[in-house]
């Protein structure tokens, strides 16, 4: 197939929706072409989720050498080679990204590599080639937003992807934003020995979350050796020649490195969307993911929050079934957990307790991580597990957790949620013991003045 052909699906962008929507439409049959400037796998396999995962990964094993002798076993201070977690997690993200790559050619989809540019609603110039196609999916992800006064260049101001191959291991830590991305670099530096100063402008870190389970991550990142500002704002940064002076809420204060990580911006320039709706940088979509022009689609980041590379690979699959014309099922955004793989980790799915108050009568569980066996027999019993159910119907409306392997439990909760399980078959549920799940059954028999073990 010559680039000039004519396709039945292009898609613009190979991160996990992209990549994910061409491999569907292979699967049913349809010819596709796949365009990506950079490299297969997108922001998330590439400079995101996955080589984070790595390094935080290496800085978990450190915690646990560092406190092996409670558990008996005595071990001398290891050392860190802060460039060996660097090449481990580019390796890693290379292994991947080669994995997408043998996906596409096993699934006969052509990969054109350039920059995207639509001449019209049917037909996208991607760097010298031209492709026409019955439907187009933009899948073009999100970058970092910089503020106007902190500007990114990669020496002592880094973005995420500085901060993944840093230059050096600085010694006084400057983190501005604390959602995800933030606490995971904050939780990450910390361990391996750096002070960390993490900066949050609203009144709570991870504001997405619970407010309790916010809280309780603060707690713990204090008690680690963070200092932790929220409601605070950085007034100014300027360079030196060995290190940044920056003025927080009016108090000069020096470090030798800033990461910025406030939110990121839908990359739609220079996609010439003559037509196509967007507001504040992200493209608008319907229920099945068709933009304002028919025939074009958008996934994942692009088309909004919350940019998780696990939500735009389920509207992949929507928009891919919505073009066959099958009965595709729309997603409810509510029901997309989110994870942040900071120590502790935080999980989450559905509304906070505050959301849930505001629409009706609620009954919450708790249950602490310090009454479960398993969190104490691990030597890891900091958090705790919370429900929020609707008073009169008993529908499970949030699960939020902090602690020890939450980022995988949360599952548990996002399956009964899309069965919409009701509170006495969670009730009855049986979960193994011993194990940190238990924490969840427990938190449910906890919303009904039921707990066991507390």
């Amino acid at each position: 197939m010559r680039m000039a052909d004519k396709v039945d699906i292009l898609v613009i962008g190979g991160g996990p929706g992209g990549y994910t929507a061409a491999i569907r439409a292979a699967q049913l049959g349809f010819t596709v072409a796949l365009a990506e400037k950079d490299e297969l796998g997108g922001v998330c396999l590439n400079w995101g989720c996955i080589p984070t995962k790595s390094l935080l990964h290496a800085a978990d094993v450190l915690r646990e050498i560092r406190m092996a002798g409670q558990l008996g076993i005595e071990v001398d201070e290891p050392k860190i080679d802060l460039s060996k977690m660097v090449k481990r997690s580019r390796r890693v993200s290379s292994r991947l990204s080669k994995g997408v790559q043998h996906l596409m050619k096993k699934n006969a989809i052509q990969v054109v590599k350039g920059d995207a540019r639509f001449i019209d609603k049917k037909t996208v110039q991607i760097g010298s080639e031209t492709i026409i196609a019955d439907n187009v999916i933009i899948a073009t992800g999100a970058r970092p937003r910089n503020l106007p006064h902190i500007e990114v260049d990669g020496d002592r101001i880094w973005d995420a992807r500085s901060a993944m191959t840093p230059a050096f291991m600085p010694e006084k830590l400057l983190i501005v934003g604390a959602g995800a991305i933030g606490v995971e670099f904050a939780s990450f530096y910390n361990t391996l020995g750096v002070d960390v100063t993490l900066v949050e402008i609203l009144d709570q870190i991870l504001p997405v979350e619970d407010v309790e389970i916010a809280q309780a991550a603060e707690q713990a990142f204090k008690k680690q050796g963070i200092e932790v500002l929220t409601g605070t704002g950085v007034d100014s940064v300027k360079t030196k020649k060995n290190g940044l002076a920056v003025e927080i809420s009016g108090e000069p204060q020096e470090f030798d490195a800033l990461i910025l990580s406030v939110g990121v911006q839908g990359n739609i320039e220079g996609l010439d969307l003559s037509g196509i709706s967007h507001e504040g940088g992200f493209i608008t979509v319907d229920a099945t993911q068709q933009t304002s022009v028919n025939g074009i689609y958008a996934i994942g980041d692009v088309a909004g929050a919350p940019c998780l590379a696990h939500k735009a690979s389920h509207e992949a699959i929507i928009a891919i079934e919505a073009i066959t014309g099958m009965n595709a099922h729309t997603l409810n955004k509510q029901r997309v957990p989110g994870c942040t793989y900071s120590h502790p980790q935080v999980a989450s799915i559905g509304l906070t307790e505050v959301q849930a108050a505001e629409q009706g009568e609620i009954r919450v569980g708790k249950f602490p991580l310090l009454a479960n066996g398993k969190a104490i027999a691990i030597n890891d019993s900091e958090g705790l597990v919370k429900t929020v159910f609707d008073r009169e119907t008993g529908a499970l409306l949030g699960a939020h957790m902090v602690g020890p392997g939450v980022t995988e439990m949360i599952q548990g909760f996002a399956i009964a949620m899309g069965l919409e399980t009701t509170e006495q078959e969670l009730l009855e549920t049986v979960f193994p013991h011993p194990t940190l799940s238990e924490a969840m059954h427990e938190a449910v028999l906890s919303a009904f003045d039921r707990t066991i073990n507390l």
